[in-house]
């Protein structure tokens, strides 16, 4: 198995299971981390409009022979925007040099600030104004999904959200599957790694299958079903984390790495989180 896996979402466009996280990269970064993507064999690409790099993202997709209908672009509206949808987006595809985006998030639900569910009809109409092809979340947790799907009757695509070894999310993942939500994982590495590279589990299968640890976890998401976006602005790195299409981890394996999980959450919790 050396081809691309997609993902069907609830609306019945596909999706690559496997893209490029673009956080914390600079324009400059990501128009080299993009085109050298997109070399390799990446077709989807993950930004927002808190990251400040649209502009290159914008510029690298301009510079690609790949045909529109062969990109993947999702970017982000940001917590601020939440009640100028419309705007935001606009903004965002101008910066991206698109008609359209692939899939449109809405980065956190801010239950605070009380305005997620009017974004979430707003966003409906960019859908279905041809805008933003596809419609989800990120960092939703049950209350906040089951309000929107209460009070518009939309079911978001795609919930993106924390996950890693250490942070597993199963509840949550079971009950965007349950509602046909894909769960997609940011800090899929848990962050360069951290306590989990040097796990003995993961150790022995980069050993087994010849592969890095980070390869390792990146297959663990693929096989667990989860649509997974490693970042990396290092052109060795990027090719390393798409090499992982040429083996699968066997169901035991998977059973061993489930065992890691300590519900350690390195981002915000979405409860609380309320960044403007």
């Amino acid at each position: 198995m050396t081809t691309q896996p997609f993902v069907i979402l609830n609306d019945g466009y596909s999706m690559p299971q496997l893209g490029l996280g673009v956080w914390q990269a600079s324009n400059q970064e990501v128009l080299t981390a993009v085109r050298e993507a997109l070399n390799v064999g990446y077709r989807s690409i993950d930004t927002a409009a808190i990251y400040k790099n649209e502009t290159g993202v914008g510029e690298a997709l301009q510079q690609t022979d790949l045909k529109r209908q062969e990109l993947f672009i999702t970017t982000k509206l940001w917590n601020a925007d939440q009640t100028v949808a419309p705007k935001a987006l606009e903004e965002s595809l101008n910066k991206l040099q698109l008609e359209y985006v692939d899939l449109y998030l809405m980065h956190w639900p801010v239950p605070s600030q009380n305005t997620y569910v009017q974004a979430w009809r707003d966003m409906v109409k960019l859908k279905e104004e041809g805008l933003a092809k596809s419609i989800g979340v990120c960092n939703f947790h049950v209350p906040h999904l089951q309000r929107l799907l209460d009070e518009t009757g939309v079911t978001p695509v795609i919930n993106q959200i924390e996950l890693h070894p250490l942070l597993q999310q199963r509840e949550l993942r079971q009950w965007n599957a349950a509602h046909n939500i894909h769960t997609e994982s940011w800090s899929p590495l848990a962050q360069g790694g951290k306590g989990v590279f040097d796990q003995k589990v993961i150790r022995a299968l980069a050993e087994k299958y010849g592969k890095s640890p980070a390869q390792i976890v990146i297959r663990w998401h693929l096989d667990s079903g989860l649509v997974v976006i490693p970042k990396s602005v290092t052109p060795a790195r990027i090719k390393k984390n798409f090499a992982v299409l040429d083996f699968r981890l066997e169901q035991n394996e998977l059973d061993a790495i489930a065992k890691l999980d300590s519900g350690k959450r390195l981002g915000p919790n979405p409860e609380n989180f309320v960044k403007p």
